[in-house]
């Protein structure tokens, strides 16, 4: 049987529907049954209610150990898609769930001789090349000296729980997938940004960085774990686009408006000040940091070379499925 961790998020939700469809047995962690529906909405749009039933639900946390024990019973094979992401600069939370809750995931994978383990990282937590020029590969060096995001800590933390793992003898494969794009999630991840823009989002930034479809990244993890590849991770990026293509693709999927007005570097900075004090005064989350201003304008390139060669894997194409997600957000809107 499979375990799979984060299974109401974008991520878990079509791995769960993948692993069915293959006649996989599932056991998902949920927290509460309002979680739940998140998935069963998602399994109503792919018109597939009818696989929702054969999951079997275990409520747990995985910073809780006598709830996880209960989990991993009768599991085989595990996919730790949970993560927490946050905005904050010192978010105590996220390095309990993605750090000390990725232990606890693996511990419990090797005091239950789980065969392997997948682990959901992120592109955040690879290194940054000497060269801003050249791609990004699974071999470039974390620097842990660069202006690294708090959340990217945080997963780079949870890949070397993994990787000690592995050094204790659990078969374990790691993916790092780039921007990830799906439905119904539309108020969460890249998914938010189609409803900015049919409210008629101004301004656009031409940054660059990997993009991928959610379909692509949980067909490449279920593809890992049945083949005979461990202790390896892999870059999960199907193409590297600008910021400003992939708003205006939006638009287009949508019939709305494309964003119209470039915001300079100033213009960000300034506004993730502003956002600061605003956060600060009236205890609010941040919804622009420095980090993300800086992101927003910087060129980042991403190979997706080694799984390509490892395994034959071919991506979707990114216009493609953005236009496809804007159907489901037409659908859901209507």
């Amino acid at each position: 049987m499979n375990l799979i961790t984060g299974a109401t998020g974008l991520v878990g939700s079509h791995l769960l529907l993948l692993l069915l469809e293959n006649n996989e047995r599932v056991r998902a962690i949920y927290r509460d049954e309002k979680s739940k529906e998140k998935t069963k909405i998602l399994f109503k749009l792919y018109e597939k209610e009818e696989y929702f039933s054969r999951i079997d639900w275990v409520q747990a946390d995985i910073n809780d150990i006598s709830t996880l024990e209960k989990a991993f019973e009768s599991i085989s094979y595990v996919y730790h898609c949970a993560a927490y992401v946050s905005l904050s600069s010192s978010d105590e939370k996220m390095h309990k769930i993605n750090i000390e809750g990725t232990a606890n995931i693996v511990n419990l994978s090797i005091d239950f001789g789980i065969k392997k383990l997948c682990y959901v990282s992120s592109i955040a937590s690879l290194g940054t090349p000497e060269n801003p020029k050249k791609a990004i590969t699974e071999e470039t060096e974390w620097n842990p000296n660069s202006n690294n995001t708090d959340y990217a800590i945080s997963k780079h933390g949870g890949e070397m729980e993994v990787f000690r793992g592995s050094q204790e003898g659990l078969d374990i494969v790691i993916v790092n997938p780039g921007i990830i794009l799906g439905p119904e999630f539309w108020n969460h991840g890249s998914a938010r940004f189609f409803g900015k823009v049919k409210k008629g989002m101004l301004f656009y930034t031409r940054g660059k960085s990997g993009f991928v479809a959610v379909t692509d990244v949980v067909r490449a993890m279920y593809e890992l774990m049945k083949s005979d590849i461990k202790s390896e991770r892999f870059i999960l990026v199907a193409e590297n686009i600008s910021l400003q293509d992939f708003l205006n693709k939006i638009a287009d999927s949508i019939q709305a408006k494309q964003p119209s007005v470039y915001a300079k570097p100033w213009m960000t900075k300034w506004a993730a000040q502003l956002d600061w004090l605003v956060s600060t005064l009236f205890f609010q989350n941040r919804n622009l940091t420095k980090a993300m201003s800086d992101s927003a304008h910087s060129q980042t390139f991403f190979s997706s070379e080694k799984i390509k060669k490892a395994i034959g894997f071919e991506f979707t194409d990114i216009s493609e499925y953005i236009n496809q997600i804007g159907q489901y957000y037409l659908k859901r809107n209507k």
